[in-house]
């Protein structure tokens, strides 16, 4: 296909597809779609190898959220049936951060609910994160935290952090459908703020809010302007209590697609897949591994994942490998003459000249699940083997389950 042999190469270039180009990747029939993931996998290999980043959220805060994002749990006026906790203690925020490193996580994403921090807020972060590296030296740390105001984004880094996460989520068209108590700017100009204080900027979408194949490009474009280093790819999980429970609007070939055109607009970016995989990608989780670099390891903020284990063994089984500690995440020319996990003083995701990928105020580390680090609010589980199965695209309530252990409980975390 001509279309896909003009895109990797491309990708191979750093050179941006046209808005037509990455259209048409959505477009393509599901007789082409393994065309299309072998496409996009080349590009990938070429930038990333078969290396596999490992992420791991610990929800510093859950609930009470007073932001009215429809598509979150910890929104305002949610009933979803979630964990309520004010602030972690510096200690049991480490002691969640060591059992996803345990597994074999490179990156802890802390994430808190909430419009934006408090300069308060920011302190009780930044001891967080000092007592996360005074323990575990070499991990990466990723700050969810929603709108920055001046000044904090350097605390931050001052404290140790490497990276901040801000989703876009939509495109900036219908972003007012989605939230109505702060804007898409808003979301863009922390983004900013993030890569001005030197911090690795991460920041992604949610798809299957009932978004069209134009806002899906227009938003990832826009995140390719921008720049960051990750780009999470949240799934919506609609969840019962909030205003998109019914929407369900995804398929495995679906989501397939949707990455692989993030892969090619962002070819160099650490691709992450975010919440929602287990929901929506269910037994073509492995194959979404030719496409994104990096994914979340066991639970999501506020709903459940994929047990650590089942996620080890399925990047084994399909050929991958867990990246190191030791190893660099980003092609060696995003990453700054200071090194580390790939900071922003590349040519980044295409380079900001070029069009590009940009994060959603609150919306996390790049999992979707509640405001926060990115997690998808919902992030699923794996459902029950007895369950049958239903038709491709009904709803799969079966899979969407309330995380009830890990940070905020007294029982063991899964990762």
């Amino acid at each position: 296909m001509d279309l896909l042999n003009t895109l990797v190469d491309k990708g191979l270039r750093r050179e941006s597809p046209t808005r037509d180009e990455a259209l048409a990747v959505l477009a393509t029939s599901d007789d082409d779609l393994l065309d299309v993931v072998a496409a996009a996998g080349k590009v990938r290999r070429h930038w990333f190898g078969r290396r596999v980043k490992l992420n791991y959220l610990v929800n510093l805060k859950s609930g009470l959220c007073p932001e009215d994002c429809s598509y979150c749990s910890q929104r305002l006026g949610s009933t979803a049936g979630i964990l309520k906790y004010t602030w972690l203690k510096p200690d049991e925020a480490s002691e969640a951060a060591a059992a996803g490193l345990a597994g074999g996580a490179k990156r802890v994403c802390l994430v808190a609910s909430g419009r934006g921090p408090t300069d308060r807020d920011v302190d009780r972060v930044s001891e967080t994160i000092r007592t996360i590296k005074d323990r575990h030296e070499d991990v990466e740390v990723c700050a969810c935290l929603g709108l920055l105001s001046d000044g904090q984004a350097e605390r931050l880094r001052e404290a140790g952090a490497d990276a901040y996460n801000h989703n876009l989520n939509t495109s900036e068209a219908t972003y007012g459908d989605i939230t109505t108590t702060h804007t898409y700017a808003d979301r863009v100009d922390t983004v900013n703020k993030a890569h001005a204080a030197g911090l690795s900027a991460c920041s992604g979408l949610i798809a299957g809010m009932g978004e069209s194949d134009g806002d899906l490009v227009d938003v990832v474009f826009s995140l390719r302007e921008l720049d960051p280093d990750s780009v999470p790819v949240n799934f919506l999980i609609p969840f019962e209590g909030t205003p998109l429970a019914k929407e369900w609007n995804l398929t495995p070939q679906r989501c397939l697609r949707i990455l692989a055109m993030v892969r090619f607009v962002c070819p160099d970016a650490e691709v992450r897949i975010a919440g929602g995989r287990e929901v929506h990608l269910r037994t073509m989780q492995p194959l979404a591994l030719h496409l994104a670099n990096s994914i979340f390891l066991g639970d999501y903020l506020t709903s459940e994942g994929q047990a650590g284990r089942a996620d080890l063994e399925m990047i084994a089984d399909a050929g991958f490998e867990v990246e190191g500690a030791d190893q660099v995440t980003l092609p060696e020319h995003r990453v700054s003459a200071a090194g580390g996990c790939g900071s922003h003083g590349g040519a980044g995701c295409g380079s900001q000249a070029e069009a590009g990928c940009g994060s959603h105020e609150g919306a996390g580390c790049g999992s979707h699940a509640a405001g926060g680090c990115g997690s998808h609010e919902g992030g699923g589980v794996c459902g029950t083997a007895s369950a049958p199965e239903p038709a491709a695209n009904e709803a799969r309530t079966d899979l969407v389950a309330v995380r009830r252990r890990g940070a905020g409980t007294d029982l063991a975390p899964n990762a």
